[in-house]
């Protein structure tokens, strides 16, 4: 080898390094059944959520983050990069053919953790044909976990039924299985390596059942929107450890944080926010349902203090992480990548966002809609002005009526047109009484 060709070899070998070292640790969380309107930093006075607010006012807050209207479905389209559309065969599966987000960064040299929720395998709770038809945590990309229900339900707040690297634990009722989860996350994030890391936190906080925090003053479990404003409080300090762990540990400078939800508030909740009472939506095709919060933190990348309005799917986190970590994106993914949004760079955001929804398609009808940040096409047809009527009560019909309908309905109706209107990934199940299956 000539001293020139020696020379390029070594300098691309420290660049490699280089690039290697540049790359951040990543932490996602993904708090669950919590829309928008429960955030300080969405305008909120309702709840408490200073270190989720903290994180907004020093980092990134995007404004229009949609996300399927229920957990299994947005689990499946963020960590798959896919419309449901494409993928999603039935509620509480992940398909074994399918690759996520944890199998990008573990095969582009990230230790992988995963704590929280699963509900992705087809736990014993579930019908006979749906268990453990889906994808264990093991086989989705992740070094280690700590999950509530992968094979077993049980509990998840008090006395929870935790899966801690393939071992089901029963914990005492003295425990509480967020606090485990999260003491599980430091323990990784704490774990010699030359490495960076990924952890995905979606969260066991602050899905039903209502009951009181270890922080509760009153064990009252039938004052549930009370136990639900304590629980967001509770969710918020959970946050607050691992963003506090993470500057405390010296790797602020060199860690992705994003926050967002998995899809709107539980219907049993009411929140005000501003001049409006919003009852949750989730499982509803509504903003209530599907526009959550989205926060990214990175001290000294992510541009302080500032907002973005561009839209957000959630099949935009597989790129988004992708391009972050310097893995190689999927050819054929139905998400756009917003890190250079995150970076304070135009990027390239999208003109609109599809919706396909049908959680339980082998019994029910697919729904959708396709909307941008004012304009809302449902596929029955029904026309909104969200940006005028976030409760959707008042279809417009008149298209002249009001200024940029028309071009706004034209441009979402080719859009609709442009995605599948039937879902392609059904489990084969026998069919019963109905073309119901059994």
């Amino acid at each position: 080898m000539t001293s020139a060709a020696l020379f390029a070899q070594l300098l691309y070998t420290t660049q490699l390094k280089a690039e290697s070292s540049d790359r951040p640790n990543v932490i996602l969380i993904l708090t669950d059944d919590i829309g928008y309107e429960c955030f300080g930093c969405y305008g909120s006075q309702q709840y408490q959520t200073p270190n989720i607010d903290r994180m907004a006012a020093r980092g990134m807050r995007f404004t229009h983050c949609y996300s399927q209207p229920l957990c299994t479905p947005s689990r499946v389209k963020m960590m798959t990069g896919l419309s449901n559309a494409r993928n999603y065969s039935a509620f509480s599966i992940l398909n074994r053919d399918q690759r996520t987000f944890g199998h990008l960064l573990q095969e582009t040299g990230y230790r992988t953790m995963i704590a929280g929720k699963w509900q992705l395998y087809g736990a014993n709770n579930y019908p006979q044909r749906f268990r453990a038809k889906g994808m264990a945590p093991s086989d989705a990309g992740f070094d280690q976990w700590c999950l509530w229900q992968v094979d077993q339900l049980g509990e998840r707040y008090d006395a929870p039924l935790l899966n801690i690297n393939g071992e089901t634990r029963q914990f005492s009722a003295k425990q509480y299985g967020p606090d485990i989860a999260v003491e599980q996350i430091l323990k990784f994030i704490d774990q010699k390596s030359d490495q960076p890391y990924f952890v995905y936190y979606p969260m066991i906080l602050v899905h039903n059942p209502f009951v009181p925090t270890p922080d509760s003053k009153l064990r009252d479990t039938k004052r549930k929107q009370k136990n639900f404003e304590e629980m967001v409080a509770y969710m918020d300090i959970q946050v607050g450890k691992i963003v506090d762990h993470v500057q405390q540990t010296g790797q602020a400078e060199n860690t992705l944080i994003l926050f967002t939800g998995d899809n709107g508030t539980n219907t049993k909740i009411r929140s005000q926010l501003n001049d409006q009472v919003i009852q949750g939506g989730k499982g509803k095709m509504t903003d209530a349902g599907t526009r959550v919060p989205l926060v990214g933190y990175w001290p000294g990348v992510i541009p302080p203090d500032t907002t973005c309005a561009d839209l957000i799917d959630f099949s935009d986190f597989l790129p988004t992480l992708a391009d972050f970590a310097g893995a190689t994106t999927p050819a054929k993914i139905d998400g756009r990548s917003f890190q250079p949004q995150l970076l304070g760079k135009p990027g390239t955001p999208r003109d609109w966002i599809y919706c396909y929804y049908n959680p339980r398609p082998e019994k029910t009808k697919p729904v959708r809609f396709a909307r941008d940040q004012r304009w809302k096409l449902h596929g029955d047809g029904r026309f909104i002005d969200v940006e005028n009527d976030v409760l959707e009560k008042h279809p417009l019909t008149d298209l002249s009526a009001t200024p940029d309908a028309a071009a706004a309905h034209a441009k979402l109706t080719a859009a609709l047109n442009s995605q599948p209107a039937e879902g392609v990934a059904l489990l084969k199940f026998p069919l019963g009484p109905n073309n119901q299956a059994k």
